[in-house]
């Protein structure tokens, strides 16, 4: 009789408190127990430690103090008792927000997505956790969560016979001294604290926005770090992070810095080193970034790596040219195809998330625990590109009828093609004197255009302009755009339109040129035309290529076009004999 009440007591605390279910050993199913406000290695706890935790977490303590006397105590207690590390993550305002249970020798700080710091603002929170045995007071790993999660201060409690003994506090820091980002404060104990922790934080704050540079505040406009690591040669890739910037530019995006690291090997979980992702996080503080922009194409876990360690979003070159596209499609075949690759790139990146049972459905008479909410989220989106795929069958179907009628009516095909930016539209536009949309950014246009074109031979042809290529095109895109790119199988001749103003023409050449092979288009013939001589200095003049190579003109400058016209005529003229 004496157990019955503690059974009922027991029983309603496990019913409130939620708890994971997972394919366990023996018994079939590990049960964690988490609590509001307690998150960490909790299992195998008593009910007595619990409470203990919990009635920690509802402590509070003045804003002026790093860690309250009471609280300390406290802290050193339930760690000593448990000989594990105990953490606990508090606002500005004196209340614990999180109690983290760890190991021996660590704690792992939980996602803080429900706390920002926006504007370049610390977070809010201070860190405060407990060392056990002789452990460096201020480890590293503590230096990069102080870095990465912004935190307003990063303090370790040693203790002494089940007692707090010393604290130890660090915290960010706006310039350098020696070489670091951060300083530590002379250890006492946290009854002797003399410093105000508030008016410390406060004044951190002060020094950031002072030494941050001035910026054209836009608040539906990102800011954002670039970041390019490469194991081959430091040229290319400051090429690749150039191109970047571009695309970052056409995006939309305010570029505020670049960081290029050279590395033997990728590092396994965060692509760069420890030390540069800190290096990178206390950049984004002073300058005020929201944004980290990677140059290399990045793995799912890598991606949760970096996000795990820092607020910032994370994207990577393959995402940014999938928005640009997003956003510049204007015709209904060109957002299925973006759409699509927007898709099948998204799809191996979901992963489970951390909400235990919320997860799961399944009605009354489903066998198992029921569906997961990301088997659920897999399934939609494969619907989805279903869907996609039998509506651009149709659109590409509609686009070979239209190739049909045109060869009927034996109406030669001239279709451009090239590096982006190279100048198609406005190569286009000067020669059937239309108006489609040409600007100096990558991917300007996307959705191909045709328009009528007359010789002075009295030869009609039809000109198509068509998407850009790029390095590193997402392979996803590739094969969405295929029906677009279709239409370059029926020309009789292609113009390739090259950047002669751009010191990387070379490399791009060969890009557009790999592109065309991996498309089989590369037995249709095919003229190089060399544009922007506008651009060109004068002095360089010696250096561009040859007549035998191909025509060089400017696409703005109408007359330095009738040398491309009649190398096209000729060379359309022995197209269409060799065809006949």
């Amino acid at each position: 009789m004496t157990l019955f009440p503690f059974r009922v007591r027991r029983a309603a605390l496990l019913a409130d408190w939620p708890w994971r279910g997972g394919a366990g050993k023996g018994c079939g199913i590990t049960r964690r127990l988490a609590i509001a406000g307690i998150t960490g290695h909790i299992n195998g706890l008593k009910p007595k430690q619990l409470r203990d935790l919990e009635r920690l977490a509802q402590k509070k303590m003045r804003p002026e103090d790093i860690i309250g006397r009471e609280v300390a105590r406290a802290l050193a207690e339930i760690s000593t008792e448990l000989n594990r590390r105990v953490g606990l993550l508090i606002h500005r305002s004196g209340r614990i927000e999180t109690v983290i249970v760890g190991d021996y020798d660590r704690i792992t700080i939980p996602a803080l997505a429900g706390v920002g710091a926006a504007g370049g603002r610390l977070r809010g929170l201070r860190c405060v956790h407990t060392v056990l045995g002789r452990a460096a007071a201020v480890s590293e790993e503590d230096i990069m969560d102080l870095a990465c999660l912004r935190l307003d201060l990063m303090a370790s409690l040693t203790i002494r016979e089940g007692l707090p003994d010393l604290l130890h506090t660090v915290h960010l820091i706006p310039r350098q001294i020696d070489g670091r980002d951060w300083t530590t404060l002379p250890p006492v104990h946290p009854a002797n604290v003399q410093q105000s922790c508030l008016s410390l934080i406060e004044a951190l704050e002060e020094e950031f926005v002072r030494e941050r540079p001035v910026l054209d505040v836009d608040q539906g406009k990102d800011r954002a770090i670039l970041v390019s690591v490469t194991t081959g040669s430091r040229s290319e890739a400051e090429e690749s992070l150039a191109e970047l910037v571009e695309l970052a530019r056409s995006a939309g995006v305010e570029v505020l810095g670049q960081v290029l690291q050279r590395r033997k090997q990728m590092h396994p979980r965060f692509i760069l080193g420890r030390g540069k992702l800190v290096e990178i996080m206390l950049m984004s503080l002073r300058m005020g970034a929201n944004l980290l922009l990677f140059d290399q194409e990045l793995s799912p876990s890598q991606i949760r790596s970096v996000t795990d360690h820092t607020d910032l979003r994370v994207i990577d070159r393959t995402q940014l040219i999938l928005d640009i596209f997003a956003s510049r499609a204007r015709s209904r075949e060109g957002k299925l195809q973006v759409e699509m690759a927007q898709l099948k790139y998204m799809l191996p990146k979901l992963t489970t998330r951390d909400d235990a049972l919320s997860r799961l459905t399944g009605g009354i008479g489903a066998r198992g625990p029921g569906e997961t909410r990301l088997e659920i989220d897999r399934r939609r989106i494969n619907d989805r590109i279903a869907r996609l795929s039998k509506e651009l069958k149709g659109v590409g179907n509609q686009r070979y009828h239209r190739r049909s009628r045109r060869r009927k009516r034996d109406v030669p095909v001239i279709s451009l093609v090239g590096y982006t930016n190279a100048g198609k539209s406005t190569l286009l536009n000067t020669l059937t004197k239309s108006d489609i949309q040409a600007e100096d950014l990558l991917f300007a246009t996307l959705d191909p255009t045709s328009r009528r074109l007359r010789f002075p031979q009295d030869m009609e042809v039809i000109i198509t302009d068509t998407v850009g290529f790029i390095r590193h095109l997402p392979a996803d895109l590739l094969k969405a755009f295929e029906s677009t790119l279709e239409e370059l199988l029926e020309a009789d001749l292609l113009l390739h339109v090259i950047d002669v103003s751009n010191p990387a023409w070379p490399r791009q050449v060969e890009v557009v040129e790999s592109l065309l092979t991996k498309l089989e288009l590369d037995t249709i013939p095919c003229l190089k035309v060399f544009n922007k001589l506008d651009l060109v200095d004068p002095e360089d003049y010696g250096q561009l290529p040859s007549n035998e190579e191909g025509v060089v003109v400017s696409a703005l400058r109408a007359e330095t076009l009738t040398p491309l016209l009649t190398r096209a005529w000729t060379m359309l003229r022995e197209s269409v004999d060799r065809r006949e």
